[in-house]
């Protein structure tokens, strides 16, 4: 087996991640050039197998490091966010530390919890042992707008931001949202999009939007077909609807980073009469909950959390996944349908309101809360 291979031959052995990009490649679809360290590749190798593979890339620039382990992007349990990865990459030294992060994430209390909560679907330890990971290396793309799209039902739901996807996958912005169906944009959501993830001399930086900006549509309808008809063309060549991460260049190519099956399907808008102090937001995974409402700001508030609560949080990043085992529903500030925090949640069927303004600060002291998925309301009782 070669130490590294191009992604356009990763292949089952490589995790379900590089599989599917070889896929794509395969099919000329256009996803960024790169390469695939396998799990074999022993940690004193990585110097010389990293090197190799940045060697055939020719003068690549910053690159992303994402992993492609064998319980990820599964038909049953996604994974979003549970292992690392690491953008802006430069060097060989800094690549080489990128792929050993991204192995031993395997380990971590993310994939741990997100493992036990799933009841260990797709293989190994719910420790992580005898989790394979191979680890993906691609040119990064120079973002000047990215998100995530999802196909199926008739439709594809395209939600965008400012810079690099970081943004809507760590549910850290209220994303541009839009909706196609029969090759059209029926229904278009701009979101307040606040801040943006850019690649830096550090690696990504993230930075304030201007104010003019914030309002401001991400895409233009043009970009929304086409990032549709790619989208449909993944999901037509992979058989079944798919989770799609995607970005824009400033040039307006349009570029596939990762597609993985769907494994909840999103909740449909139901009608919802208003009650009286019903804060609104974004019905991002289905069903009804109450329980205390727990105002949680950071990690360490991580401990406060009680069987039963309410979570309720300015937003949710990956290292928030031991806490979807032990609260009753989510509700957050920012983020979006297709974040990973909401998918995880669809995943686990736990309740999620996402985007309701000001909520760390309006349920602070406001006891019991009933949360509805479906309709996104959030009201205190």
């Amino acid at each position: 087996m070669p130490a590294v291979l191009p992604l356009d031959a990763a292949s089952s052995a490589h995790g379900g991640k590089a599989a599917t990009i070889g896929r794509l490649l395969r099919a000329g679809l256009p996803v960024p050039d790169g390469y695939v360290v396998p799990a074999g590749v022993p940690e004193r190798d990585l110097p010389e197998a990293v090197a190799a593979g940045l060697d055939r890339l020719d003068r690549p620039g910053p690159v992303a490091v994402r992993s492609s382990a064998a319980d990820e992007d599964g038909a049953r349990a996604s994974a979003a966010g549970q292992y690392d990865t690491v953008l802006g990459v430069v060097g060989t030294a800094d690549v080489v530390r990128a792929v050993a992060t991204c192995r031993a994430s395997a380990a971590g209390p993310r994939a741990t919890a997100y493992r036990a909560a799933t009841a260990g679907a797709g293989g190994g330890g719910a420790d992580g042992s005898g989790v394979e990971v191979a680890v993906l290396v691609q040119r990064l793309v120079g973002a000047r707008a990215a998100g995530v799209l999802f196909t199926g039902a008739g439709r594809t739901v395209v939600e965008a931001s400012w810079g690099l996807g970081e943004s809507v996958v760590q549910g850290a912005v209220d994303p541009d949202r839009f909706t196609v169906t029969g090759g059209r944009v029926v229904e278009r959501r701009t979101g307040d999009k606040r801040t943006r993830v850019d690649r830096s001399a550090a690696g990504t930086t993230t930075r304030d939007v201007p104010p003019a900006d914030r309002a401001r549509p991400s895409l233009d309808d043009d970009a929304v077909l086409r990032l549709a008809a790619l989208g449909e063309r993944a999901a037509s060549l992979l058989g079944g609807p798919q989770d799609v991460e995607w970005a824009v260049d400033h040039d307006g190519a349009v570029w596939l980073l990762q597609s993985r099956p769907v494994t909840a399907d999103l909740p449909s808008d139901r009608a919802h009469d208003d009650r009286p102090g019903a804060l609104r937001g974004t019905g991002a995974s289905g069903g009804r909950a109450t329980g205390p409402a727990r105002v949680v700001r950071g990690p360490d508030d991580f401990g406060t959390v009680r069987p039963g609560d309410v979570l309720v949080c300015r937003e949710t990043d990956p290292a928030w996944t031991p806490l979807f085992g032990v609260a009753a529903a989510v509700v957050t500030e920012t983020g979006g349908l297709l974040s990973h925090a909401a998918i995880v949640a669809r995943e686990l069927r736990l309740p999620a309101v996402l985007g309701v303004a000001a909520a760390t600060d309006v349920l602070r002291d406001a006891g019991t809360v009933a949360v509805d998925g479906d309709a996104g309301t959030v009201t205190p009782t």
